[in-house]
C-alpha cells in the first residue's frame, strides 16, 4: 500500500507544480493525502494568513463611453479591456445556465471549493499521467480574475496567475470566505462580468456586443452556449475563425450539459444544435482614431477632449494616471459637442477649402458665459494613414516627408502641443481692453499717419524697422487721419493701435491676453511676454504671437459674456459607474470654470467698437463710414461683432466673430510651413465661414442684442 502511495505522489509532482491539485484541509474537506507532500503545513498556514479581505477586491476595469451633447450619439470609447458591468437581472437566463453547465455544474451545491470535482480531477489526471482537469469552481475562477484585475504591481499579477500550488490554495481559501459573504447570484454576476471571451471582449456585455451585436438580455440558447464555450479557450473555440467546427462542437457540448442539468429539454437542444453559428461581429471603437466614419471630423474635438482630460487633477497625479482612469474607470461622459453646430461648421468649411489643399481652414465655436466648446471643424480627415498625403510644403522636408493633408491627427485647432499661428490684427482687442481697463475712454483719439515711428526698439530683422525704431504702417492710405476706438478698431488702423498701446503700456496688453486665456507656446513668445521684455513688445498689438483658434474663440467669448472668461470646456457631465458625478475638492469636474476678467462696462465698450467691424454699427460712436468685414451683419442677420486679422504677406488670415449667444474663430494658414503665404484673396474664407456658421447655428433662436456701454466710459 505504501509503495502505491509513493508511486502516486511521484506521478503527481508535475501536477503539484502546475497548481492543479493542492493538498490542504479547507472548510472541513479532506484532500488526497498524496498531494500533501507538495506543500508543507507552515507554507499553507502562511498563505492562509496572508489572504486579503474579499471586500478589498477591486471591481474590474470598465469601458468609458463618450457621447455628443445629445447624450445619445456615441463619439467613441476608451478601454484597455472592453467591458461594461451588467447586473445579472439584465442577463438572459440562457447565459447564466450555459456558463454553469460549461464551467461548474455543481455551482449551487458546493461552498466555493468542490471536493467531488477535485477528487474527479485527481483521478483523471493521475490516470492520464498529465494535467487534464483543473477542478476550479466558478467561484475560484472569479477569485483568480479579481486578484489579477486588482493587482497593482507586476509581482501581484504574477502571484494571481502563476501555475503553482500556493496560488491554488490561496484561491481556495478566498473562495470559501467569499461564499460566506456573497450569494451565489452575486458571485455568478461578478464572474460573468469578469470572464474573457476573446476578441478583447471582457465580460458578457462586451461579448454579446462583439459577437452578436446585441445586449446580454437578448441572448438565445445557441448564442449563450457559443459564448459559454469560449471561456475555456477563446482562441481554440473562436466562432469567428474560418473553420467553425471546433466552436460548434464546443457549443454542442455546452448544450448537452444544459440538458443534463435540465436547463433545456432534449427537443429544444436538438433544434439548437442543428442551427449554424450566425455571428454579427462588431469591432468596438477605441480612442479618438475610432470615431465612426460618418462623424470623422469629430476626431479633432475628441483629441482636444482627451488632452483636456489628461490635464485634470481629479483623475490622477500625472497624465499617465489620468489616461489610465479614462481607459479603466467606466465613466459615462457627455461632451459639449453639438452635432448640429458641428455639422454646420464643417459644411461651411468644406465648401470653401478642400481637404487636399495644403492650407488648413478651420473654425472653433464656443458658448459665451460657459466656455462650452460647441464645434471644432477643419478641412482635414482625422486619420493616422498618410500614405496618400500630398507633398510637404516646407522646402527642407519636401521629398523626404509627407505633408499633413488630407489626413492628420495634429491638433490644428488647439489643445495640443502645436504653437498655433500668428493672428494679426485680432490682437488689437487685447490692447483696446487693456486701455479701457486702465480707465482710458473710448473717445481716446490719435492722429494715425500712414507710417508711424514708434517708441519701441526694432528687433533684429524685424519688418517695418526704420533705423533703431519699429515703424509700423497701415494697410491702406485711406486709414490716415484721426481715430477713436470705434473707427480705429473697425478699420483696423495699425498706427492708431500702436499709439494706444504706447499709452497704456505693451505689458498691459500682454497681461490682458493672459487674463483672457492666451498661453505662450514658443520660446520667443515666452521671452517676449516675460516681465523684463513685455514693456518693449510693441508688435504684440499687431498679432505677431502664435495662438490657436480655440484660444481666440475663448478670448472673444469673454467680451460677448460681459467680461466673464470661461476656460474652454469639452464636457457637460462625467458620471461614474454608480451614476454619481465626478468631483474634485467637492466641485463637479464638468462645471464651467469662469472668472470676471474685466468689468461688464469694459467688455460692453469693446463689443461696441467690435460692432463697427461687421457692418452692424456701434451704439455709442462713429465707425468712420467703412470697415474690414462689412458684409458679416448682412449674412448673420442679427446683432454681431468681431475682428479681422491678417499677418505680414498674408501668411494667415483670421476672423473672430461673436453674438451674445455664440463666438467663433476661423483661420486659414499652412500648418506645415507657416511662412507659406495663403494670399490676400483667401481672407474672405474665414470671414464667411464664421458668418454663415453663426447664422445657421442660431437660426430660430431669439435675436439677443448687445448691452450698450455706460456713457461714463465713452469720454
Amino acid at each position: 500500500m505504501m509503495t502505491r502511495v509513493l508511486s502516486a505522489t511521484s506521478r503527481l509532482a508535475p501536477l503539484l507544480r502546475a497548481g492543479l491539485i493542492a493538498g490542504v484541509i479547507v472548510a472541513g474537506v479532506s484532500y488526497p493525502i498524496a498531494a500533501v507532500g507538495g506543500l508543507g503545513a507552515k507554507a499553507t498556514a502562511d498563505l492562509v494568513g496572508k489572504v486579503p479581505s474579499v471586500l478589498d477586491v477591486q471591481p474590474p476595469a470598465q469601458t468609458t463611453y463618450v457621447y455628443a451633447a445629445d447624450g445619445k450619439t456615441l463619439i467613441t470609447m476608451f478601454y484597455e479591456e472592453h467591458r461594461k458591468y451588467t447586473p445579472i437581472d439584465e442577463m438572459s437566463p440562457n447565459i447564466q445556465q450555459a456558463i454553469i453547465a460549461s464551467e461548474d455544474s455543481r455551482f449551487y451545491q458546493h461552498n466555493g471549493v468542490d471536493a467531488k470535482g477535485i477528487a474527479r480531477a485527481f483521478v483523471a489526471n493521475h490516470q492520464g499521467g498529465e494535467v487534464q482537469q483543473g477542478a476550479s469552481t466558478l467561484t475560484m475562477q472569479y477569485v483568480r480574475m479579481a486578484l489579477r484585475d486588482s493587482a497593482r504591481t507586476p509581482l501581484e499579477v504574477q502571484e494571481a496567475t502563476e501555475q503553482t500550488s500556493k496560488r491554488k490554495v490561496r484561491e481556495m481559501r478566498i473562495s470559501v470566505e467569499l461564499e460566506k459573504k456573497l450569494t451565489k447570484k452575486e458571485i455568478l454576476e461578478r464572474y460573468l462580468n469578469s470572464a474573457y471571451f476573446g476578441h478583447r471582449a471582457y465580460g458578457i456585455f462586451a461579448a454579446a456586443q462583439v459577437f452578436f451585436s446585441k445586449a446580454p438580455k437578448d441572448l438565445t440558447i445557441v448564442e449563450a452556449a457559443t459564448l459559454a464555450g469560449l471561456v475555456k479557450a477563446p482562441s481554440a473555440y473562436d466562432p469567428a475563425s474560418k473553420d467553425k467546427r471546433a466552436a460548434t462542437e464546443r457549443r454542442n457540448y455546452v448544450i448537452d450539459r444544459m440538458v443534463d442539468l435540465r436547463y433545456v429539454t432534449p427537443a429544444n437542444a436538438a433544434k439548437a444544435k442543428a442551427e449554424p453559428i450566425k455571428l454579427r461581429l462588431t469591432t468596438p471603437a477605441n480612442d479618438c482614431i475610432s470615431v465612426p466614419s460618418r462623424y470623422n471630423n469629430w476626431g479633432f474635438f475628441c483629441d482636444f477632449f482627451k488632452t483636456w482630460w489628461n490635464e485634470q487633477k481629479a483623475f490622477g497625479g500625472n497624465p499617465q494616471e489620468r489616461e489610465d482612469r479614462l481607459r479603466r474607470g467606466g465613466y459615462r461622459i457627455v461632451t459639449s459637442l453639438d452635432p448640429k453646430v458641428q455639422s454646420i461648421a464643417q459644411r461651411h468649411i468644406a465648401e470653401k477649402e478642400g481637404k487636399r489643399s495644403r492650407f488648413a481652414l478651420g473654425l472653433v465655436a464656443i458658448q459665451p458665459g460657459t466656455g462650452l466648446l460647441k464645434a471644432m471643424a477643419v478641412n482635414r480627415t482625422y486619420s493616422l494613414d498618410q500614405k496618400g498625403n500630398g507633398s510637404h510644403s516646407d522646402p527642407y522636408k519636401n521629398g523626404r516627408k509627407k505633408g499633413n493633408y488630407p489626413n492628420t491627427v495634429n491638433p490644428l485647432l488647439g489643445g495640443g502641443d502645436m504653437p498655433g499661428y500668428q493672428a494679426g490684427s485680432t490682437f488689437k482687442m487685447f490692447t483696446m481692453l487693456a486701455a479701457l481697463d486702465a480707465g482710458m475712454p473710448m473717445s481716446t483719439s490719435f492722429y494715425a499717419p500712414q507710417r508711424y515711428v514708434s517708441q519701441y526698439l526694432a528687433g533684429p530683422g524685424e519688418p517695418g524697422s526704420c533705423g533703431s525704431r519699429w515703424c509700423p504702417v497701415n494697410a491702406s492710405g485711406s486709414m490716415t487721419g484721426r481715430h477713436a476706438m470705434w473707427s480705429g478698431f473697425g478699420k483696423s488702423v495699425n498706427t492708431y493701435f500702436v499709439q494706444l498701446e504706447q499709452k497704456v503700456g505693451a505689458d498691459k496688453a500682454v497681461r490682458m491676453a493672459e487674463r483672457l486665456g492666451l498661453r505662450w507656446r514658443t520660446d520667443i513668445d515666452r521671452l517676449q511676454a516675460s516681465p523684463k521684455k513685455a514693456k518693449g513688445w510693441g508688435a504684440f498689438t499687431l498679432g505677431v504671437s502664435d495662438v490657436t483658434p480655440l484660444e481666440m474663440a475663448g478670448a472673444y467669448a469673454t467680451v460677448a459674456a460681459d467680461g466673464k472668461y470661461c476656460e474652454p470646456l469639452p464636457v457637460l457631465s462625467i458620471a461614474l459607474p454608480d451614476g454619481s458625478q465626478a468631483q474634485y475638492n467637492g466641485t463637479d469636474v464638468a462645471r464651467s470654470r469662469c472668472k470676471q476678467a474685466v468689468t461688464p462696462a469694459v467688455a460692453r465698450a469693446a463689443a461696441d467698437a467690435a460692432r463697427c467691424v461687421t457692418g452692424y454699427g456701434a451704439a455709442r460712436g462713429s465707425c468712420g463710414g467703412w470697415s474690414t468685414a462689412p458684409g458679416v451683419y448682412g449674412i448673420v442677420n442679427r446683432p454681431v461683432a468681431g475682428k479681422t486679422g491678417t499677418t505680414d504677406s498674408t501668411r494667415a488670415a483670421w476672423f473672430v466673430g461673436f453674438t451674445p449667444d455664440l463666438a467663433a474663430a476661423s483661420f486659414i494658414a499652412d500648418p506645415d510651413y507657416p511662412k507659406n503665404a495663403v494670399g490676400d484673396w483667401q481672407s474672405l474664407k474665414p470671414i464667411n465661414s464664421v458668418a454663415e456658421t453663426l447664422r445657421d447655428a442660431l437660426r430660430g433662436q431669439p435675436k439677443r442684442t448687445f448691452t450698450p456701454p455706460p456713457r461714463s466710459i465713452l469720454r
